[in-house]
């Protein structure tokens, strides 16, 4: 007797892949407009690094804090459900983004009620209004920027994820998942850069640009390799739910 979808195990652990994949990808959207200081946040001495003639100390977008688990989703979903897995799950996300941002800018311009925009003022904001409309409001070249360098890097992600596997077969997860990883953050770090800060209005010089992409790229590779560990444990967690003989047949499909 087949079973209905939603009770099928591999059905419903797509659906909770899927689930965890966009809610990142959405908070990470909207969380990244603040900017944080590494060092302080970890109370270390500030870190003055000094590329392509620029100097500074790291500063991340809070976004920053989700895509290494974006990254696990992305390389698990790959795993057992394939490119084309991943490919719905990315374009899902892009459209919850563009999505959320829609609904962001109609609330930034609904009237605001007059005894809201001062209920902070206690809290140190003046302007209720004002200070919502800064943290949803986030430039367009940003969020376009964004967006297309999510769908580039996600898409060049599948490839070499795919090209990688069909080298080294069922052995090696890491490798393959590290280095699809590598190759497209290389082209997501640099993009939404460029989109946004360079042909945006802020004008980014080359120096700028190539010293924050790099910085950005550098936390993200590290981030990936650091939760190599958590790629195998997710595989044992999936194995134990699907049993190993459900879990090989995703496999080879995903492969095929």
């Amino acid at each position: 007797m087949s079973l209905r979808p939603l009770e099928d195990r591999a059905t419903r652990l797509f659906l909770l892949l899927a689930a965890l994949f966009c809610v990142n990808v959405v908070l990470a959207e909207f969380i990244g407009v603040k900017i944080f200081a590494l060092e302080d946040t970890l109370g270390l001495q500030p870190f003055d690094w000094n590329l392509f003639g620029q100097t500074g100390s790291l500063n991340f977008t809070a976004g920053t804090l989700l895509w290494p688990i974006v990254f696990i989703m992305t390389d698990t979903i790959n795993e057992y459900y394939g490119g084309r897995g991943v490919r719905f799950i990315s374009w899902l996300a892009a459209a919850l983004i563009v999505y959320g941002f829609a609904f962001a800018f109609i609330a930034i311009h609904l009237a605001p009620a007059p005894w809201w925009v001062g209920v902070a003022k206690d809290q140190g904001v003046p302007d209720y209004q004002a200070a919502f409309a800064a943290v949803f409001g986030q430039g367009l070249w940003t969020i376009w920027g964004s967006l297309i360098a999510f769908i580039i890097g996600q898409l060049v992600d599948v490839a070499v994820f795919h090209r990688i596997r069909r080298a080294t077969g069922e052995r090696h997860a890491w490798l393959r998942a590290t280095g699809s990883t590598a190759v497209s953050q290389l082209i997501d770090s640099y993009v939404v850069l460029y989109i946004a800060f360079v042909i945006g209005p802020q004008h980014w010089p080359t120096s700028l640009f190539l010293a924050v992409g790099t910085l950005n790229y550098v936390y993200k590779m590290l981030a990936a390799i650091a939760l190599i560990p958590l790629l195998y444990l997710a595989r044992a967690l999936i194995h134990r739910y699907l049993g190993a003989t459900r879990a090989a047949e995703l496999r080879a499909l995903a492969a095929s």
